[in-house]
């Protein structure tokens, strides 16, 4: 801590940094925060910046830094809007405030957009009843009543929601008090006109409808996060973007699979190919009515508790603000658990496990579930009712973090109270791990900011001798993947978190669910990587200041998910001085082979297989990249998770598909071999997709069962032979004598094998990057970036995520590569 951070902390007062993309202003300032909660703002670089959030965020935190006549090390506190706003613009700026705050190991806040622009009207001299319409897009608003006074702006409503615009006009027209509304929002910009047409003449200027730094200071301040009974832990783990709704996703997938009917297997035999999966958890629909009605009955037999029927489940499916799982086993449901939205509390009313599943987890988890969509419906708390006498129950609570507030005197039955529990969200990740049977939670995520401790001579021997170790970041998809480097090119510590149990119900990766689960895990992986590495070297762990640079993924990918680690990235550089290195998740995909041999040298050919990209490239040396031919439509691991998506086998394909192939015959159904005699290196997978599908349904019209393993022997034959036979041409023409092969289909047995098989004839040497390396890593990326490093090539804090890169982008030609590491 600076001198001066020790000195303003005796008298309480704060210097924040406060920012905010959720909406087309970029809002920034730094403040000072007297222990009297007065508010002083030092600097203030508020601009309009409509989609280049990511671009400029950086540079006007510094610039305003800079304006003020200080630095990172003078501030002690990060604050953040939360939201609602644009999705993308919202994990801009918290994903970047979590960045600052990690690097420079301060406290993060977060304090609603809503809120930031009432006190931009307040700053303009309103006073009295003052109506928000922020801007939700899709025709709508996120509506907000204030009361506007000399001493600030107070919200009178308990957590954001959305709502129609022409809802709002309507709801607002209606008021009793509609004469009196003043009217702000950057929602009208889109719908004033709406507003004037139902009467509504007062409106704030214009130049203050959006928020601005000095009004996310003054609302954090208003609202309690920084200081007294409200104030937030200051973890930068646990401050979220504020959703009011789940995913178009997840509500369209409610939709359907309540409304279907249920799916029958009796001619695919899925079920059997599925045999060994137990405990899924799964959204409840309409068609567990009667299980769930069931179970309730067996549970509650014999107590106080009048047990629902099917038609008080049916109802409760039925309405919105909801959240309702089940927890199944090979079908039969073995547990649910289900509430409802209460303004800014989420009840949680009903949580079963089948007793002879209990001590098993399975509260636990449905729980987990049940919370998080309560977090993305908009609730600040959950809370539910216990039985005093429960014993097994209030264990598991309290390790939830349910705390007591309340009781009910002979709520179930003479001397049965019901005690009333809340918890704050979103729930603490420690405390939904773990089981029923050991419900206390693990140690709590170190106070923060983490302190590392005192180091031994051998430790700082030990990293000494390390060099300068380098950060790498992937979230290019559905995985948040940290690395730890040395500049020999060792591998310290490598974390990965996956999202598939989030997107196996959809049958593949939703932006929308990737982009909102990385902005959550960041900040964890992030500690669990640095942890690691630091047991490497003998310590409890490594802080930013160990590190020497950052390299992150820029691109290829989903926009939502790449966003949050580029900006997170910035953020850390920036506070914690460090350059920035951009890397092509592609390239980090061929340096990967590096893993299995080590003297991979260009030039060579490679074969890139994804479930986003299928292409062969001439890699005439590090950094020059000749692409010879891609798909035209579907990548290899796309058709992979399409099919098994046909068969009912979830989400990812690849393995269900590999482990079956494994046990088929692949001559036994003839699948056409697309594009194989083109003439060139281009790929189609569509139309073999096709024609598994229709040869499904046309067995299923016949009535005939399916022999899944050869369905998928000869399916995987098919994709083989095409990315096979082209290798071999490719390998011919360039006359190279390595080859090969990089992204997660490369993790499928049989095209391992074919290459080699196909290869070894002719005497060109196959490298296949080892089953770990396979899928998104960021070990990988670290290759990359440190060979940047070595070159000294470096990225602007004004870097973007770009979805498209071609292979090359960010490459550093003629870089040396690494000395080899230990794996």
């Amino acid at each position: 801590m600076s001198e001066k951070r020790a000195a303003t902390a005796e008298v309480a007062e704060k210097t924040i940094l406060a920012v905010d993309t959720s909406t087309d202003m970029l809002a920034c300032a730094v403040a000072r925060v007297g222990a009297d909660g007065s508010v002083t703002v030092l600097a203030a670089r508020d601009h309009m910046c409509r989609r280049r959030a990511n671009v400029e965020l950086v540079t006007t935190a510094q610039g305003a830094l800079a304006d003020a006549g200080l630095a990172m090390g003078d501030v002690d506190a990060v604050l953040c809007g939360r939201g609602p706003g644009s999705f993308t613009g919202v994990r801009i700026g918290v994903a970047t405030a979590k960045g600052l705050a990690c690097g420079a190991g301060l406290p993060l806040y977060g304090t609603s957009a809503l809120d930031a622009m009432a006190w931009s009207a307040w700053g303009a001299g309103v006073r009295g009843t003052l109506a928000v319409a922020g801007d939700a897009m899709r025709g709508e608003v996120y509506p907000g009543i204030y009361q506007l006074d000399d001493a600030g702006a107070h919200r009178t409503f308990p957590a954001e929601t959305v709502v129609k615009a022409d809802a709002c006009v309507s709801a607002w027209a209606a008021r009793p008090d509609a004469a009196e509304l003043t009217l702000t929002g950057n929602g009208l910009a889109k719908y004033r006109a709406r507003f004037e047409a139902a009467g509504f003449s007062a409106f704030v200027s214009e130049d203050a409808w959006w928020p601005t730094g000095e009004g996310l200071v003054r609302a954090a301040v208003e609202g309690g996060a920084l200081a007294g009974p409200r104030a937030q832990s200051g973890d930068p783990a646990l401050v979220l973007p504020i959703y009011t709704r789940l995913s178009d996703a997840e509500e369209a997938e409610r939709t359907r699979l309540g409304l279907k009917e249920p799916a029958t297997v009796e001619l695919t035999g899925v079920d059997d190919a599925l045999a060994g999966i137990h405990l899924q958890l799964r959204p409840m629909t309409l068609n567990d009515t009667k299980a769930v009605a069931a179970l309730e009955a067996a549970a509650y037999e014999g107590s106080a508790h009048a047990p629902w029927g099917e038609k008080l489940f049916y109802e409760e499916l039925s309405q919105p603000g909801r959240s309702w799982w089940v927890a199944h086993d090979q079908g039969r449901v073995i547990g649910f658990a289900g509430g409802r939205l209460a303004g800014a509390d989420f009840e949680i009313e009903e949580v079963v496990v089948d007793a002879a599943r209990r001590r098993e987890g399975v509260a636990r988890r449905l729980v987990a579930r049940v919370a998080y969509d309560a977090q993305m419906l908009g609730a600040h708390t959950v809370s539910l009712e216990v039985d005093e006498k429960n014993e097994p129950a209030r264990a598991l609570y309290a390790a939830l973090g349910l705390a007591e507030e309340g009781r009910r005197p002979g709520y179930y039955a003479a001397g049965h109270d019901a005690l009333i529990l809340r918890a704050p969200l979103p729930l603490a990740a420690e405390a939904v791990g773990g089981s029923d049977e050991h419900p206390e939670p693990a140690p709590s995520i170190r106070p923060w900011p983490i302190e590392p401790a005192p180091r031994s001579e051998e430790a700082r021997a030990a990293l000494a001798a390390a060099g300068p170790l380098i950060l790498s970041i992937e979230s290019s998809c559905d995985e948040t993947a940290m690395a730890v480097t040395d500049s020999h090119g060792v591998v310290c510590a490598s974390v990965v978190a996956t999202q598939i149990d989030f997107h196996a119900r959809f049958g593949g990766v939703v932006p929308e669910i990737a982009s909102r689960k990385h902005t959550e895990a960041i900040v964890g992986v992030l500690e669990e990587t640095l942890a690691r590495a630091g047991a490497r070297f003998g310590c409890d762990t490594l802080a930013p200041a160990d590190l020497a640079a950052v390299g992150v993924t820029a691109g290829p990918g989903l926009v939502g998910a790449l966003v949050v680690g580029v900006a997170f990235a910035k953020g850390l550089c920036a506070a914690a001085d460090l350059p920035l290195i951009a890397v092509h998740h592609l390239e980090g995909h061929l340096m990967a082979n590096l893993f299995e041999t080590p003297d991979l040298r260009p030039p060579f050919v490679a074969s890139l297989v994804s479930g986003g990209n299928t292409m062969l490239v001439h890699v005439r040396a590090w950094g020059d990249y000749q692409v010879l031919g891609a798909t035209i439509d579907d990548a290899v691991g796309e058709a992979f998770d399409k099919v098994a998506k046909a068969l009912g086998l979830g989400y990812p394909g690849g393995p269900v598909i590999s482990r079956l192939s494994a046990q088929g015959n692949p001559k036994a159904i003839r699948f056409p071999r697309a594009m194989l005699h083109s003439g060139d290196y281009s790929f189609s997978l569509s139309g073999l997709k096709t024609a598994v599908i229709t040869y499904i349904e046309g067995e299923n019209r016949a009535g005939r069962p399916i022999n899944l393993p050869d369905l998928a022997a000869s399916f995987e034959a098919a994709v083989i032979d095409v990315q096979v036979a082209k290798a071999v041409t490719a390998v011919e023409e360039t006359g190279v004598s390595d080859f090969c092969v990089g992204g997660g289909v490369a993790a499928n047995p049989g095209l391992r094998a074919a290459y080699k098989e196909a290869f070894a004839r002719r005497g060109v040497r196959v490298t296949v990057p080892p089953m770990r390396a396979c899928g998104d890593n960021a070990a990988m990326i670290g290759i990359a970036a440190l060979r940047s490093y070595d070159a000294g090539s470096f990225s602007p804090l004004t870097l973007d995520a770009d979805p498209n890169a071609p292979l090359g982008a960010w490459s550093t030609p003629d870089a040396p590569v690494p000395p080899m590491w230990e794996a």
